[in-house]
């Protein structure tokens, strides 16, 4: 059974920096490409990092240079360090993967930035 656990959300200043945590079990994490994404109120859910099993990145364009998604094998763990947080960065996130194409997701975090 895949499960994956998120933590590290909070409320943040402008400015503020972040680390969510994504710990996944019931996959061959080594193997496995490991997505984050984030639900804003109103808006549609939006992919904002990406890992290949190969340390491959890819980000959207409005976190590109604050944000990076990271992976740690050893601990089957995901993260995403978020710097220079925006209050548009304020969003449930999710930590997400596909395996043999069914989508798991977390139960999401919440980041708020505001002053």
């Amino acid at each position: 059974q895949v499960q994956l656990v998120e933590s590290g959300g909070g409320l943040v200043q402008p400015g503020g920096s972040l680390r969510l945590s994504c710990a996944a079990s019931g996959i061959i994490f080594r193997l496995t490409t490991m997505d984050w994404y984030r639900q804003a109120p109103g808006k549609q859910r939006e992919l904002v990092a990406k890992i290949t099993r190969g340390g491959s990145t890819n980000y959207v364009d409005s976190v590109k240079g604050r944000f990076t998604i990271s992976r740690d094998n050893a601990k089957n763990t995901v993260y995403l360090q978020m710097n220079s947080l925006k209050p548009e960065d304020t969003a449930v996130y999710h930590c997400h993967v596909n395996k043999l194409g069914a989508d798991y997701w977390g139960q999401g975090t919440q980041v708020t930035v505001s002053s």
